[in-house]
């Protein structure tokens, strides 16, 4: 395996810990980025949502308490408003993504890890 796997992780989350399990039992070390401590920019956070082929609101965590005291749910709301609101609040984004070289995929469930580590094996 060549290329580096990255987690973006919350070791808090289930789904999140399964994926890191999945990788450590395939024998993969990934750079682990503690996102809510250290969010990606909003820059970073494009690049994955292109990379995955979703929006700012497919990525969104709507059950999270801080969404509804936004007014996140707001259609008017473009792309850069959510972004800048995930950036500024981390507890938003959807976890865990994994990336892989080129590929990024958003890891739920947990199994879909295994489309990553068949891509660089």
């Amino acid at each position: 395996m060549t290329d580096q796997i990255t987690i973006y992780h919350n070791p808090r989350c289930r789904k999140s810990r399964a994926t890191l399990t999945l990788l450590h039992d395939a024998g993969v070390e990934p750079e682990i980025i503690l996102y809510l401590e250290a969010p990606p920019t909003a820059q970073r956070l494009r690049e994955l949502l292109q990379a995955m082929g979703m929006s700012a609101r497919d990525l969104m965590r709507t059950n999270e308490a801080v969404y509804k005291e936004l007014g996140l749910a707001d259609v008017t709301l473009g792309e850069d408003a959510l972004i800048e609101q995930m950036v500024a609040h981390p507890i938003l984004i959807e976890r865990p993504i994994v990336i892989a070289g080129e590929q990024v995929r958003l890891c739920r469930p947990p199994e879909r890890v295994g489309e990553l580590i068949g891509a660089t094996s």
